[in-house]
């Protein structure tokens, strides 16, 4: 389909105007493209041609509005860091409304009344990470956002302690922007608001739902189903989101909001990867029982509209939830045949963890060295990459203890792993790679990297270095919020 036959449905202005602001973009000065999505660009039937051509720039620059669209910011509050801020929003993300379901959004495109004291503006380094991360989690299976388009450009933006840098822009795409923290913000205005916005989100999101008599609640239950899960698979594949506040939260179940996030390196329980969490509120090993928490904020805003006891009963299956489907998982990440699961496996998969701290083994990397073996007779290639070799060489003898005891074969559990553990997962030094090589006007490595995002199985000869582990230098390197 052509840019110009796309067409937009805005629907959230059935809300009152005091829960949205209709916004025109602020265009960047000298935009380009530097990357599209192509698997983002089918799920809105565009062709791929379209986003080579000027227009598409326009667009995604907020020159050019489409049939349809009406630009406009959502008003949202939220828990920070564990504390209530009740006045949050869009404050540099500016929606043009959607196509086939999916909610076509902009990242830096200008000042809205929610920017508070910021400046509208997403420079280029963490757009390009964001853009990246949001087609990489996708392909990895794990529930996300997605992203289709980034432009740069020439118009500067300054940030404290740093020398000034220029700007970009994300389009991004999502079946909703619907946030934990939308549902406050609408709770503490009138139920008729509330109830309102429980039904858009059912019709968007869970429409098999929308003709049960108990729908809300059954809403609430689908979420805290799916939040279990996506919580497995972050912590299975070892990705740290960094700032789990309510405002960052979907409804939908998502990854959403991009900020200083990192694939673990070296494995570490307690790792933290954004500088700014100096208590470790959202360290790796407390991130489901951060999502926990967050959904009983949820439960407590539909207090009003929902059995708010049935609410919080419901909440208590989280964390089993969650623990089933990691251990599915981790069992698929290490070839072992989940029917036959039982204790044996969870304490080897709980010594593994151990280990593999004492090792200070690069976590995705140790699956891709399984995945490579040969026979389970020889590990000698993946105690080669492990700084501190005694306690995997010991869990390698429970490993084979439990394929002899369930009778695993080899076969079958190297097509399991195959399909579980990929030779790619995007670090963040990669990321920086990329960004250093873009702020000076090459952005190959941003599309190499994107490319590799979406076929992370694939082997990728070329791009050998990626698949081993973290450079010491940069493992686990926390990360700051600005962006």
């Amino acid at each position: 389909m052509k840019l110009n036959e796309l067409e937009f449905k805005c629907d959230y202005f059935d809300f009152d105007e005091i829960f949205y602001q209709k916004v025109k973009p602020q265009a960047l000065s000298t935009p380009y493209l530097i990357s599209f999505s192509k698997a983002a660009c089918d799920l809105i039937n565009l062709d791929y041609d379209e986003c080579k051509k000027e227009e598409f720039v326009q667009f995604v620059n907020g020159e050019k509005l489409l049939k349809g669209s009406i630009p406009y910011s959502m008003a949202y509050s939220g828990h920070q860091f564990g504390y209530y801020v009740p006045q949050l929003g869009d404050g540099r993300a500016i929606n043009f409304g959607s196509i086939n379901n999916w909610h076509l959004q902009t990242k830096g495109a200008g000042l809205t009344k929610y920017s508070r004291q910021g400046d509208g503006r997403a420079v280029l380094r963490s757009s390009i990470r964001e853009f990246i991360m949001s087609e990489a989690m996708y392909h990895l299976g794990i529930p996300t956002t997605r992203a289709l388009a980034l432009i740069g450009s020439k118009h500067p933006v300054y940030r404290p302690y740093s020398e000034p840098e220029s700007a970009a822009i994300v389009l991004r795409i999502s079946p909703s922007w619907v946030r934990i923290g939308t549902f406050e913000y609408f709770s503490k205005k009138r139920k008729d608001h509330l109830i309102k916005l429980l039904e858009y989100v059912i019709t968007n999101s869970y429409s098999h739902l929308k003709n049960n008599k108990n729908r809300y609640e059954e809403f609430y239950f689908e979420l805290v189903d799916k939040t279990a899960k996506l919580m497995a698979q972050w912590m299975a594949y070892g990705f740290m989101h960094g700032v789990m506040n309510t405002d960052n939260m979907s409804v939908d179940g998502l990854t959403i909001d991009y900020g200083p996030y990192a694939f673990m390196d070296n494995f570490e329980m307690m790792c933290i990867c954004n500088h700014t969490d100096v208590e470790g509120r959202y360290s790796y090993n407390n991130q489901p029982h951060i999502a926990k928490w967050n959904l009983e904020v949820l439960a407590y805003s539909l207090k009003d509209v929902c059995n708010i006891d049935k609410l919080l009963e419901y909440l208590q299956t989280f964390m089993s939830t969650n623990q089933k489907y990691y251990l599915e998982l981790m069992n698929k990440r290490l070839g072992l045949d989940e029917s036959l699961s039982g204790d044996s496996n969870v304490d080897l998969i709980i010594d593994l963890l151990e280990d593999l701290e004492v090792s200070k083994c690069d976590y995705n990397c140790f699956f891709w060295e399984l995945t490579k073996l040969d026979s389970f007779e020889d590990f000698s290639s993946i105690l080669d990459i492990v700084p501190i070799r005694e306690a995997l060489e010991d869990w390698f003898i429970k490993y084979k203890k439990v394929i002899s005891t369930q009778k695993q074969d080899f076969n079958e559990m190297k097509k399991l792993m195959k399909k579980t553990n990929p030779k790619f997962v995007i670090k963040n030094y990669m990321l920086q790679e990329a960004i250093e090589k873009a702020q000076e006007g090459n952005f190959t490595l941003v599309n190499d990297l994107l490319n590799i995002a979406q076929t992370p199985f694939d082997e990728h000869k070329e791009f050998e270095q990626y698949a081993k582990p973290t450079p010491i230098k940069y493992a686990n390197i926390q990360l700051s919020c600005s962006s």
